[in-house]
């Protein structure tokens, strides 16, 4: 089978990539962008210097820093009508998935129309947005890269998936100085939000040999960096190495897709506000034991590559190993099960039916090498809860 490959037709990548912002637009043609970041950029001064920078190449725009943590169409139908009421031409994304997300969904919006949830999976996008160029400041979801956004429903309360070749960035800018302020508890959750979308892009039923190559050299990036950037924030040759391993790891996903893991990390973000590494922390180790037992081969493949199992040990053994390092880093990196997070248990298992049900509309699941059923996947929530 043949495999479409889709990336922004622009990147820029490495130390300073920020400070040419300003000569990408002019190469797309942009007379009048839009920044879509949050409150923090803007209090710590970085959505100014970009904005400045902006103006000095000669191009009027403007800041929207509404953005919200799991961004919610209330939020993108505030910066839909920002858009368009400062007749705006273009789109520059800064700050994390939730940021680059919003704007991909305000792009949709102002092409097509009606609100984002007209466009959850599996429902098409018809028409391309205006230019975007995202800029991310964390190393993890891998958005810049990505034809997908996840969205929350503000009515429903559902965190929604919406996938098409439109909502993939025009441009790129991957510059890893941006993540040098990136707390611990940040590094750790978005670090193991990319090494599930390396290991899920390597296992998806839709992987492919151009996706693999993405997927194996990000996982093995990130299983050995993300320990000394968690560790040393400061340590610059681990930032730049984790930096570049979410954007690897980000054209793996995009074009083999997640899976498992994934489907049931949405609806626990937005039932209790988990933030999304966290919550995909809290499920790889079990998910992964789950889903082995139906391609032992490629899982085995990603513990030889980590390192974490030898060239030559045996299938099973290094697919045992893989779980069980899986387990060992979650204690590394402090990562809590969600009784140790704080969620309440009676909230918790009651709404176990209904986290499961939207698991398996979102898709991700029937990507995964072992397809579950809803009670599969139920099972798999009472047995992370501690």
């Amino acid at each position: 089978m043949t495999a479409e490959i889709q990336i922004p037709a622009i990147m820029k990548i490495g130390a300073g990539a920020f400070s040419e912002v300003g000569s990408v637009l002019v190469r797309l043609h942009c007379a009048r962008p839009l920044i879509v970041t949050d409150p923090f950029l803007v209090s710590c001064g970085l959505a100014k210097r970009l904005q400045d920078q902006i103006v000095h190449a000669g191009i009027r725009c403007e800041v929207f820093a509404e953005t919200v943590p799991d961004p919610t169409t209330d939020a993108v139908d505030i910066g839909v009508r920002t858009y368009l009421a400062g007749g705006h031409d273009s789109l520059v994304s800064l700050g994390g998935g939730s940021s680059i997300d919003t704007a991909k969904a305000i792009g949709l919006l102002v092409a097509n129309g009606g609100r984002a949830s007209d466009y959850k999976v599996p429902n098409p996008v018809p028409k391309a947005g205006p230019p975007h160029i995202a800029i991310p400041t964390t190393a993890g979801t891998g958005s810049e890269v990505t034809r997908f956004a996840v969205i929350s429903d503000s009515i429903s309360q559902e965190k929604m998936l919406i996938a098409g070749s439109s909502l993939l960035p025009s441009a790129a800018i991957v510059d890893y100085e941006l993540t040098m302020s990136m707390p611990q508890r940040l590094t750790a959750d978005t670090g193991t939000d990319s090494l599930t979308h390396a290991i899920e892009a390597y296992v998806s039923r839709r992987a492919n040999r151009f996706t693999d190559t993405f997927a194996l050299s990000a996982m093995k990036t990130i299983w050995e960096e993300l320990p000394i950037a968690f560790r040393q924030p400061e340590n610059r040759a681990a930032r730049e190495a984790m930096m570049l391993a979410a954007t690897l790891a980000g054209i793996a996903f995009s074009n083999a897709s997640v899976a498992l893991v994934h489907g049931m990390s949405r609806p626990i973000g937005v039932f209790f506000h988990v933030p999304h590494g966290l919550s995909n922390a809290m499920l790889l180790p079990a998910v992964t034991r789950f889903s082995a037992v139906a391609a032992p081969g490629r899982y085995a493949h990603c513990a030889r590559a980590m390192g974490i199992a030898a060239q030559d040990d045996a299938e099973q053994f290094a697919v045992s190993k893989l779980v069980e390092g899986l387990f060992r880093r979650n204690e590394e990196l402090q990562v809590p099960s969600p009784k140790g997070y704080g969620i309440p248990e009676e909230r918790y298992f009651e709404v176990i039916p209904t986290m499961a049900a939207q698991a398996l509309a979102s898709g991700s699941p029937q990507n995964n090498p072992r397809i579950p059923s809803a009670q599969e996947i139920e099972q798999l929530y009472r047995e992370v809860w501690n």
